[in-house]
């Protein structure tokens, strides 16, 4: 016979919150924004105190009228155009033929037989250092700079492309095989939107490699260009215009993935 007083004191059912929402992402974009303003105001505190040498870092707030009197004078959409131009024509080509690839090794045995021996002797190799070839197979003007870009867009795109099209579920290929889906259809409705989140991710770190080729690039024989810009206050130990460029080629990251995203989550609205 069970006791009444036992059952009483026994504690009733608690409901337990769903916690598996704290794992998605949320959107705190002013903390970016905070952090860059606490780094500006340290250099600006610690350059005029003198804890920080003036000629390792300069004055943000002098940078900051450098940046503007490059803005009046017409010179930054004169340089911002033209590195632009060559950053979106170098990293398309890259971009589209390595994803085109990567797809194509993901899908058929043989064409991964013979190209993924072929991309891991390409990818170490360090790009800049083709650049000298590149200006002797396509010449010292535009060509040989949109070739460095899309060269080295390319190898590491490929490399992200095809991981994530085996990175897909085997089991919702299955499933498709198993209502008697076409293989275009299981590509086009089961690969490619799975593999897209892995793509997109491969792309950030493909951009990123283009803005670091496209200023090398622009150090050779290039008169207009963000590269050419860091270059000649390098070379005039100009510390407010050099960091004014390197600030430009920042912004231009921070759009870049920008971009992404926004992509990301137009493609991505499924998940």
């Amino acid at each position: 016979m069970s006791d009444p007083n036992h059952q009483s004191s026994s504690p009733a059912p608690r409901q337990v919150t769903f916690r598996g929402g704290g794992f998605a992402p949320a959107s705190h974009r002013w903390i970016g924004v905070a952090v860059f303003a606490i780094l500006f105001a340290l250099a600006e505190l610690g350059t005029r105190q003198g804890w920080i040498p003036p000629l390792t870092l300069p004055l943000p707030s002098d940078v900051l009228g450098t940046f503007g009197e490059l803005y009046a004078s017409g010179l930054l959409w004169a340089h911002l155009s033209v590195s632009l131009t060559r950053l979106l024509v170098g990293a398309a080509l890259g971009a589209s033929l390595g994803i085109a690839v990567g797809v194509m090794i993901g899908l058929f045995s043989y064409v991964r037989a013979g190209l993924v021996p072929l991309t891991a002797a390409l990818f170490p190799i360090p790009k800049i250092a083709l650049l000298p070839l590149f200006v002797i197979w396509f010449g010292i003007d535009e060509g040989s700079k949109y070739a460095l870009i899309a060269f080295g867009t390319f190898t590491p795109t490929v490399v992200a492309t095809y991981g994530a099209v085996d990175n897909v579920d085997r089991s919702l290929i299955r499933m498709g095989q198993s209502f008697n889906l076409s293989w275009i259809s299981i590509v086009r409705k089961i690969v490619l939107p799975g593999a897209m989140p892995g793509i997109l991710s491969g792309l950030r770190i493909s951009l990123a490699i283009a803005i670091i080729l496209l200023v090398a690039a622009e150090m050779l024989g290039a008169e207009y260009g963000i590269g050419a810009y860091i270059l000649e206050a390098g070379s005039l130990y100009d510390l407010e215009r050099l960091f004014a460029g390197v600030a430009i080629l920042s912004l231009l990251g921070v759009a870049v993935s920008s971009v992404i995203g926004i992509v990301e989550r137009r493609l991505l609205d499924w998940r």
